[in-house]
């Protein structure tokens, strides 16, 4: 499906000045809470970083690492480092200690924007000596570094440049969209890391692509509550708003639900960009929590058009909730509960899934927003100027993995030529790893990793995450896991012991223990019916402490395999 501009390719360069250009009183970017820095002076502080990072000797290609959390000022370093052709490295705020380190010695950093409570992952760095480190967050490390600044500070620096530069914001910077602008190291839910190289060139082809699936005006408001070093919030929650004039409030640390409704109700967002544990959560809380605590309501939904003004009004009171002026919630990178998804769809709550990876910008596939034939489960149509094929499907069930090819698709991985050239084809096609299969309505539906594929010995495939999709349904359950062992299949559940501890109050621990048995056996019991015989579960396990997850919070599935 090709793009329906005609433009040629472009660089965040001429992203950020379109932009500040064409808006430049209005409100760019803010904590929430606080006064927003418009967007002319949010180009007078790219401008002043890059200046001054170009004076302290920063060149084309050099790498610079942004270790912090989400903030205005985590948005002036991106941009003021990518404006003279150098390379950023976002390092997720939750990486251990150890992939700290090595991402910032592989990567040969330059130079270290970071915060206060991050600092800290770099303390023990001894491989390799970082030139330059700012606190974006204004604060002075609790230990002494002697190459240390604040950002104020460095941006003061800029003053001392004036005569020096004196042109620097009429310089057109000498980028082009075949530049690097960013080397992602994943988090992947397969294995250990890999280092993505995305353009320029790829980032704002899908930024445009996904530009295309709703009209969005500079009325709008932002809520940014994912990582902007995760592609997703970053392509989506960050140069989208940008490119039309739009506002971007920051929430700080996750916020608690209570916080959230706070911000919500001041800063009003007209779009949130969540992972569906979130809006999972939001769910079985206020959703089936009224449901479970009024036997007659619940009764009621089992009639469909009953059901559907009862979510209606549940769906109403949860706009007011995110502050009443929501026109967009976007979820992605996990897959979403059938339940909640067809809770939004009856509830008429504004929502779209969207489906994507790092190493394609990452939207691939989602909406068009409001399309009637969108069907729950799936993640919509292709977006503009992407191409999506499914390499030989089963005959049977039209499965197989899905390939992407488009201007999106990543320049390769860093120092990984073989794996590349493994992932990515000489006519273009990148293999995502992922299994799925198009409907009759033209809908991507995702059916799991190529990797988790359980095979048993009679030749059967198992999709283990439509089975955990199933569990997950559990009222009580907040994640699972399904493996094979010795030819049979077995799950393990993490459960919602806030719950349980209402459910068994003033029981002793053996009670306890005896109606934890109780959920696991229904689990297994009632999935079982709902399942073809071969890929029944053999035994359903409590798990006592959640699985380690990705930042998207997908389950860090090979840490499981037996």
């Amino acid at each position: 499906m090709p793009l329906t501009t005609n433009s040629p390719e472009k660089t965040l360069n001429d992203l950020i000045e379109g932009s500040c250009g064409k808006f430049p009183l209005r409100p760019a970017l803010s904590m929430a809470f606080q006064q927003p820095v418009t967007y002319g002076e949010l180009f007078d502080r790219i401008i002043r970083t890059a200046t001054v990072l170009k004076d302290m000797g920063l060149r084309k290609k050099d790498k610079v690492a942004i270790l912090a959390e989400n903030s205005p000022n985590w948005a002036v370093a991106y941009l003021g480092v990518v404006r003279l052709g150098a390379i950023v490295v976002p390092i997720l705020p939750d990486f251990p200690e150890a992939d700290v380190r090595h991402i910032i010695a592989d990567a040969k950093v330059k130079i270290l924007f970071t915060s206060q409570r991050l600092i800290e992952k770099i303390y023990e760095l001894r491989n390799c000596k970082i030139p330059s480190i700012i606190m974006l967050d204004d604060s002075p490390p609790e230990r002494e570094f002697a190459n240390v600044e604040t950002f104020s500070r460095f941006l003061s620096r800029f003053d001392q440049l004036r005569k020096k530069y004196p042109r620097e914001a009429d310089r057109r910077p000498d980028v082009e969209a075949g530049d690097l602008a960013a080397i992602i190291y994943t988090s992947g839910t397969s294995g250990h890391s890999k280092a993505v190289m995305l353009s320029h060139g790829n980032l704002h082809a899908n930024v445009s692509s996904a530009n295309q699936l709703l009209r969005i005006t500079p009325e709008w408001t932002f809520l940014s509550i994912l990582p902007m070093s995760h592609t997703y919030e970053f392509t989506i929650g960050f140069l989208l708003p940008l490119l039309n004039g739009a506002r971007i409030v920051y929430a700080g640390k996750a916020p608690t639900p209570t916080v959230l409704e706070r911000i919500c109700k001041k800063e009003k967002p007209s779009v949130m960009c969540i992972v569906p544990m979130v809006m999972e959560k939001i769910y079985k809380k206020r959703v089936l929590t009224a449901l479970e605590q009024n036997t007659l309501l619940k009764l009621a939904t089992r009639l469909p058009l009953v059901r559907r003004q009862i979510f209606r009004k549940i769906g109403r009171k949860l706009l007011e909730f995110f502050g009443g002026s929501l026109q967009l919630l976007a979820i992605g990178g996990a897959p979403i509960n059938h339940d909640t998804e067809n809770f939004l769809k009856e509830a008429n709550f504004p929502y779209l899934i969207g489906y994507g990876l790092t190493e394609t910008s990452p939207l691939l596939a989602g909406g068009p927003f409001k399309d009637p034939a969108i069907t729950v489960g799936s993640t919509g149509k292709p977006v503009p100027g992407v191409e999506i094929r499914i390499d030989h499907p089963d005959p049977q069930s039209g499965i197989g993995e899905i390939m992407a090819r488009g201007p999106n698709v990543m320049q390769g991985y860093a120092n990984h030529p073989e794996l590349t050239a493994r992932t990515i084809d000489k006519a273009g096609w990148l293999a995502t790893g992922d299994l799925g299969s198009f409907d009759e309505f033209g809908n991507l539906h995702i059916k799991g990793r190529s990797k988790s594929v359980i095979v048993l010995s009679n030749g059967e495939n198992i999709y283990p995450e439509a089975i955990e999709e199933k569990i997950n349904s559990f009222m009580p359950v907040v994640e699972s896991l399904v493996t094979e062992n010795n030819d049979r299949l077995e799950a393990y559940v993490y459960l919602d012991y806030d719950l349980i501890d209402q459910k068994t109050k003033n029981r002793s621990h053996p009670q306890k223990k005896e109606y934890i048995a109780s959920i696991l056996k229904e689990i297994r019991q009632t999935v079982n019916t709902q399942l073809p015989p071969y890929a029944k579960l053999y035994q359903v396990n409590e798990r006592q402490e959640p699985f380690i997850k990705t930042a998207t919070h997908k389950i860090k599935r090979y840490l499981y395999a037996k």
